[in-house]
């Protein structure tokens, strides 16, 4: 579904204009649809409605407590990667039997933690993290369920930074040695070998990678199994693209990621986690912003927005693309604009020689799919306060993240002399 859309000349989220939310909590903000969220979960559950599969919310994608609240009542279990996103996920109410431990550097206290928690599974990256949840295992006196992610070789075809299925990238452990580290798990106590993983990389347009990585993963499945290993489970990760050029780009939808699914594993009878992040919130959100002046240097007319790279850093840090349009649709004639912030950076800009109408101060600018990657990247750099977060649910929204006051920022500061 689309639930941004322009309605009499003004852009709307869900039945909301964002005009008006803008009046109410001022710009910039992120908006978030309910609908659009729920709506995409619904078609990822409905896909894998023929496996006995668990959809597990990656939280790095957008870790705001309303947001995968949202999704834990809808079933979803959660993928995280740290101690901060395991406790986000259990206080919005997903079981830790639905919460799966993934990154390349759990320490000893997260481990423990989750441990504690009794959750369904690591996705371990290395011997020496497997050695290390044996040993803290053993001294709690809890059983570790374990999968090995495992590192295909695979290039998904996406941006460098955040490719993560070659051989060359940092996460997981080599397919090709994959059985001596089974065989090591098989001999040490506290663990319980229960599956495979892997996470080939993000954004990912085509499925020719995932079917390519899904089929070895597929084929070691099945080696493992012959050499006397338990495997019932298999993480297929998460990746599928969403489409930031609306006119451009073109995703791959849920319904043929699950075809891929069952023509790659769905022969070995195991249960399936998935891990959608992007795909789920990506779409589901736009920021808001308004121009502060324009001015022309030379050839090149700028658009100043009151968003900066620190409220939204994918542009910067990938060159990524975003579709920016008017909060109001006018005739004015278009103008060739780069759009750019406040923040005292050249790489402050959003986008080049982009064409709007003729925009003028105080105007609303949106940047739509920005519901992933956003706000949990955004930082207080300039002393600039973290923005707040809105969710529209039909003709209602409410502010589910506060913009912080200076004086609350500064006070996190402690002044060299100060009383402890």
């Amino acid at each position: 579904m689309n639930a941004f859309a322009y309605r009499d000349g003004h852009y709307y989220a869900e039945d909301v204009a964002v005009r008006h939310i803008a009046d109410a909590v001022g710009t910039p903000f992120y908006c978030y649809s309910r609908a659009a969220i729920e709506d995409r979960y619904d078609a990822f559950a409905d896909a894998l409605k023929d496996f006995n599969a668990l959809i597990c919310y990656a939280v790095k994608a957008n870790s705001n407590q309303a947001l995968i609240t949202l999704l834990a009542a809808r079933g979803a279990g959660a993928d995280v990667v740290s101690e901060g996103e395991m406790r986000r996920a259990l206080a919005a109410g997903i079981p830790a039997s639905k919460i799966v431990y993934s990154g390349v550097a759990k320490t000893v206290r997260e481990i423990e933690f989750a441990l504690q928690q009794d959750i369904r599974q690591f996705n371990v990256e290395s011997e020496q993290e497997l050695e290390v949840i044996s040993a803290v295992a053993v001294r709690l006196g809890k059983t570790a369920h374990i999968a090995f992610r495992i590192n295909p070789d695979v290039d998904a075809g996406t941006h460098e930074k955040i490719s993560t299925g070659k051989s060359e990238n940092k996460f997981g452990i080599a397919i090709d040695i994959a059985k001596e580290a089974y065989d090591k798990a098989r001999t040490l106590p506290g663990i319980e070998v229960c599956g495979v993983d892997l996470h080939i990389g993000s954004q990912i347009m085509n499925l020719k990678p995932f079917a390519a990585a899904f089929s070895r993963i597929a084929e070691l499945t099945q080696q493992l199994r012959d050499a006397g290993h338990t495997i019932s489970t298999i993480d297929l990760g998460g990746g599928l693209g969403v489409n930031y050029d609306q006119q451009n780009d073109k995703a791959p939808n849920a319904d043929d990621y699950t075809r891929i699914v069952m023509e790659t594993v769905g022969h070995l009878d195991c249960d399936i986690i998935v891990e959608p992040g992007r795909s789920l919130v990506g779409n589901a959100g736009v920021l808001v912003s308004s121009v502060i002046y324009t001015k022309t240097n030379g050839s090149t007319k700028f658009l100043i927005i009151d968003a900066a790279m620190n409220d939204f850093l994918r542009p910067s840090m990938y060159n990524a693309y975003h579709t920016i349009v008017g909060g109001r649709q006018n005739n004015a004639p278009e103008e060739l604009y780069d759009i750019v912030g406040p923040v005292c950076e050249t790489g402050d800009t959003f986008a080049r020689k982009r064409k709007l109408p003729a925009q003028e101060a105080g105007d609303l600018i949106v940047i739509e799919g920005t519901g992933a990657y956003g706000s949990v990247m955004a930082s207080t750099y300039n002393t600039r306060p973290l923005i707040p977060e809105v969710l529209v649910d039909g003709d209602e929204f409410r502010v589910i993240r506060r913009r912080p006051d200076y004086d609350s920022m500064i006070a996190l500061d402690i002044p060299w002399g100060a009383a402890d």
